[in-house]
């Protein structure tokens, strides 16, 4: 769109390019089950990442067709669900609606926190120097970041720091459920690698991170509180207010050593 840019007083007329901002309605099967403000890209993965962190499905293979569909205010994502995932899914249903941002709208009681199941998280190493080298090719791979700088980005790198995946959206966790629907599609072993993510890391990012079966999560921003308790939890190593040249370890540091 056409701007007008201010510096040091003098106005220059100029094009900005901005991030989009739509409606997504989720439907499983033919009921509607929430309405997330998305950048609208990669919205298969999105389904497929939404999916498994909500609880929706446990695996990749329970989602038997996405599709998207044009509407008149936004968009509609359908997600057909094998029968009997789709059963179960309509008798737990809860309404949450237009989240993007605090991630619990919608829940009536402190018990219906997310939180993801008890698992073992890999023995993993992750050198420091594959960690710098991450966040180096993260900044090169943010396209939308680079043209609007209104979005997020969450990416998987492997152990050597190199960027398997990297999903954007103005929304921090619309960005990591396209990661992780990515990987579900790709069928990407978790094992073998780590999470990085732009964005401040909260408790509803460690708990995705952790449907995901992720060991190591590398955030941009520093964590909260409950962030912190959860990937003690969940036997999370989170690494934070990262840099090319420095990082502070909240939990797990164990898992990171040196190397080249």
């Amino acid at each position: 769109m056409q701007v007008v840019a201010y510096t040091a007083g003098n106005p220059e007329a100029g094009v900005r390019s901005l991030a989009v901002e739509a409606p997504v309605n989720l439907i499983y099967g033919s009921v509607p089950h929430a309405v997330m403000m998305a950048t609208p890209a990669d919205l298969e993965d999105f389904a497929y990442g939404f999916s498994l962190t909500e609880g929706i499905v446990e695996s990749g293979d329970e989602i038997r067709e996405t599709r998207v569909e044009a509407a008149p205010d936004g968009l509609r994502l359908h997600v057909e669900l094998a029968p009997g995932r789709l059963r179960e899914h309509l008798a737990r249903k809860r309404a949450i609606s237009g989240r993007t941002g605090c991630g619990v709208c919608g829940i009536e009681d402190l018990a219906e926190l997310p939180r993801a199941e008890m698992r073992e998280a890999p023995d993993v190493r992750v050198a420091l120097p594959a960690i710098a080298r991450a966040l180096g090719g993260l900044d090169a791979a943010q396209v939308l970041g680079a043209e609007t700088r209104a979005v997020h980005a969450a990416a998987w790198a492997r152990l050597d720091g190199t960027l398997v995946a990297v999903r954007e959206d103005v929304g921090r966790h619309n960005a990591l459920d396209k990661l992780i629907g990515a990987l579900m599609r790709a069928g990407t072993d978790t094992a073998d690698g780590f999470l990085v993510i732009t964005s401040r890391c909260s408790f509803e990012m460690v708990e995705k991170a952790a449907r995901l079966g992720a060991a190591v999560i590398v955030a941009i921003s520093a964590p909260t509180s409950l962030a912190l308790e959860r990937a003690t939890m969940h036997g999370i190593t989170l690494c934070a207010i990262a840099r090319s040249d420095t990082l502070t370890v909240f939990s797990g540091a164990e898992r990171l050593v040196p190397g080249a």
